[in-house]
């Protein structure tokens, strides 16, 4: 997330500043004007944390080119300028400054490297200068670099870690950032990377069960779209063409193809204009709260989503929970790393008021969302009575890890002989169709000799 540094004076023109961080320019202004009203100050400026590229010579030796992060060029001069450098420029850098997301499997060796070597008992900073050094992504290297200035600097950890979750991404941003605040670094790394390995591997079995298959029946329904609308008809049409009596399937195919070429540009219009509208509206807010109601909803898949959103509740719950009163943020934390927005939305709009406000149990707040199985409500009902609710959290994760693996590949075993045999129909139909214009006879044998005499 974008940091920005903001500038003001007081009532009695006493210079102040500090930083925020905030989504684009417009949320920091709005961020701006809220502490100018709470803490009685005027903003005289706000900037951006960018990077600059300079070049500086010292001396007569060769000039250096670099780059560092900053609010304004003025701030890299005057740092420069302190070394005892030369500046010759500094200029904003124009493309790179944006941070990107570095690859999952990067992340997931970043998070799991470090939690084997804090086992060991090396200390976190040397933990993390080893990383800057072997890291081979830049973008994660420099984002690890950082954090580990900032660490060494006393700054907050999960603002910290918070400020590179466009890198390494929100959840493990705030799991690394707590972390770093608790006394169990190792433990809370360790669900960390448990959760990321877990999550990667039920996308990558996903894809092989839906986008494969999905992909393999799309184009097969573009091959059968252009024999039908364009091979077929160049056979049947000569047949026609002498008045040649065609069979029933032959005949109804010609119908289908005249059909279909008669009316593509609607057909297109039809099909497309939909498909474009729902793809936008499912990257809008609302369009992605709806997506994740519904897909739990879905037979056998829906399932599987709706289990495994359960199950990384579960292993963030269980890596946070303490059994003190500051359980309702961990709650709330857990909820926002689920994956699915309603969930999110159900535990934090009814789950969290009602044990705030009307000092429900937990049970009984887990159950009034709506989104919890009853298997799930049973071991929390349990582990409520008996204080373990941990130890249950543990529990429920590790069955719903082994279920939906097992249910994942019978899902995908099921989804892939059940294109295997519709590719089999549709070949067959193909097939048979061809076939028969091979049994066409003309009723008048002498109405194929126009065809003789037009042979060389």
């Amino acid at each position: 997330m974008p940091e920005y540094r903001i500038d003001g004076v007081t009532l009695s023109g006493k210079a102040v500043s500090g930083s925020i961080t905030a989504d684009n320019r417009t949320i920091a202004k709005t961020k701006a004007a809220e502490l100018s009203r709470d803490k009685k100050f005027k903003v005289t400026g706000i900037h951006e944390r960018l990077t600059f590229i300079y070049r500086v010579q010292k001396g007569n030796d060769k000039a250096i080119d670099g780059e560092q992060k900053a609010f304004t060029s003025d701030e890299v001069r005057i740092a420069l300028e302190k070394m005892g450098f030369r500046v010759l420029y500094v200029r904003k850098k124009l493309f790179g400054t944006k941070l990107h997301a570095a690859p999952t499997v990067d992340v997931i060796t970043f998070v799991r490297v470090s939690t084997d070597l804090m086992r060991q008992k090396l200390p976190f900073n040397e933990v993390m200068q080893l990383l800057i050094n072997d890291i081979p992504n830049a973008t994660l290297r420099e984002s690890i670099k950082e954090i580990n200035a900032e660490l060494k600097q006393g700054k907050d950890s999960e603002k910290v870690f918070m400020k590179q979750a466009p890198v390494i991404g929100k959840f493990t941003a705030q799991m690394l950032g707590l972390a770093s605040k608790s006394g169990n670094m190792v433990e809370i790394y360790e669900s960390a990377a448990k959760f990321m390995e877990r999550n990667a591997e039920f996308k990558r079995n996903l894809k092989s069960a839906l986008i494969t298959p999905l992909i393999t029946l799309f184009v097969l329904f573009l091959a059968c779209l252009f024999y039908v609308a364009y091979i077929f008809p160049k056979t049947a049409e000569m047949f026609v063409k002498f008045h040649i009596k065609l069979p029933p399937m032959t005949a109804a195919t010609l119908k289908m193809s005249d059909w279909l070429m008669g009316n593509a540009l609607v057909l297109t219009i039809l099909f497309t204009v939909p498909l474009i509208v729902l793809f936008y509206y499912a990257r809008t807010e609302r369009g992605k709260f709806l997506m994740d109601q519904y897909l739990i909803k879905i037979p056998v898949i829906g399932s599987m989503l709706h289990k495994t959103a359960i199950e990384i509740f579960c292993r963030v719950f269980y890596a946070l929970y303490s059994g003190s009163g500051e359980n309702i943020e961990i709650i709330r934390m857990a909820a926002e790393a689920c994956g699915n927005r309603y969930m999110e939305h159900q535990i934090k709009t009814i789950a969290i008021p009602m044990m705030l406000e009307r000092g429900k149990g937990l049970t009984e707040a887990f159950e009034a969302t709506g989104v919890f199985t009853r298997t799930a409500l049973s071991r929390f009902s349990s582990g409520a009575e008996t204080g373990t609710v941990k130890a249950t959290a543990l529990q429920l994760a590790e069955y719903y890890e082994k279920e939906t693996s097992y249910r994942m590949k019978n899902a995908i075993e099921v989804i892939q002989l059940s294109v295997s045999m519709i590719m089999m129909v549709v070949l067959t139909a193909l097939t048979l169709v061809s076939s028969e214009t091979a049994l066409v006879k003309p009723e008048n044998p002498h109405m194929l000799l126009p065809i003789h005499f037009l042979l060389p």
